[in-house]
């Protein structure tokens, strides 16, 4: 179920930016996320099961929300006219506080999950600290290296910059 749902989220992403780099870019949140699920899951001796699967689904979608945010929030600047560096540092400022509260948001209020340890807790602590760890790595990665990725693409790829220009221009017809 995971890779269809990974190429679905690509698929979307695609489709809301008109772009398979900009898609892609979003997209490296799932390995960052993917990071500190698998790392939780193994701090906190818990067993990858069907609960802990659905706990990465779930990642994934809160981790490409937060780089869709972060991304769209930049491309705007760049289509303002702002330069590759000026966008990067002021999208990562504007868009810091809501990407925090999301992470933080969905992992405080999974913690008591993650501490419970009644009846059913079995069930319930993997897909806690599946969402909790991967939430800590995705956000950081998140506002740390996708803005130094899109960067480094940008200046790569000469085509970005007509990318950009294109998204605005209304369907012919």
């Amino acid at each position: 179920v995971v890779p269809l749902v990974l190429g679905g989220i690509y698929l979307l992403l695609f489709l809301t930016f008109g772009s398979l780099t900009r898609a892609g870019v979003v997209l490296l949140n799932v390995p960052f996320a993917l990071i500190g699920g698998i790392a939780a899951l193994y701090l906190s001796h818990q067993h990858l099961s069907v609960s802990a699967s659905v706990g990465f689904i779930a990642l994934f979608g809160v981790a490409v929300q937060n780089g869709v945010i972060l991304i769209t929030t930049m491309d705007a600047l760049r289509k303002a006219g702002k330069s590759v560096r000026h966008a990067i540092i002021e999208g990562a400022g504007q868009r810091l506080r809501p990407v925090l509260m999301t992470a933080l948001v969905a992992s405080l209020g999974l913690v008591p999950l993650a501490l419970s340890s009644g009846v059913g807790s079995e069930i319930q602590r993997p897909l806690a600290w599946v969402v909790i760890g991967g939430l800590f790595t995705s956000t950081s990665l998140t506002l740390y290296l996708l803005p130094i990725v899109y960067g480094w693409l940008c200046a790569r790829m000469p085509s970005e910059a007509s990318e950009l220009a294109a998204a605005d221009e209304p369907f012919p017809g």
